[in-house]
C-alpha cells in the first residue's frame, strides 16, 4: 500500500513537468469570421507538438500552447498565415 501512494505522489510531482511548454500569442490582420479561424487552425494543427488553439476574432489574436521543446519561429509564422491569406503582425511567448 505505502508503494502505491509513494507512487501516486511521484506522479503528482511529475505532472506539472509532462505538462511543460509555451504558450504563444500572435496578433494576425484579417481574422473576420469563424471561418477564418478554422482556417488559421487547421495549418496550426500540421505542426507536430501543437497541444491547444485559440482564435479571438474580435480582438486578432491567435494563442497556440506547444509542448516542451516546440518552438514556433516569427518566419515559420509569417508564411504560415501568409498562406493561409492574413497578415502577420507580432508573436510573443511565455512559458506555460
Amino acid at each position: 500500500m505505502k508503494k502505491l501512494l509513494f507512487g501516486a505522489f511521484l506522479l503528482g510531482l511529475s505532472l506539472p513537468v509532462l505538462a511543460a511548454g509555451t504558450q504563444y500569442a500572435m496578433r494576425v490582420d484579417g481574422l473576420a469570421c469563424p471561418y477564418c479561424a478554422y482556417g488559421i487552425e487547421k495549418k496550426l494543427k500540421q505542426i507536430d507538438g501543437v497541444k491547444r488553439i485559440d482564435v479571438d476574432l474580435d480582438k486578432g489574436l491567435v494563442t497556440v500552447n506547444v509542448r516542451e521543446g516546440v518552438e514556433l519561429t516569427e518566419p515559420q509564422m509569417k508564411q504560415l498565415f501568409k498562406d493561409a491569406g492574413f497578415t502577420y503582425r507580432s508573436m510573443t511567448n511565455q512559458p506555460l
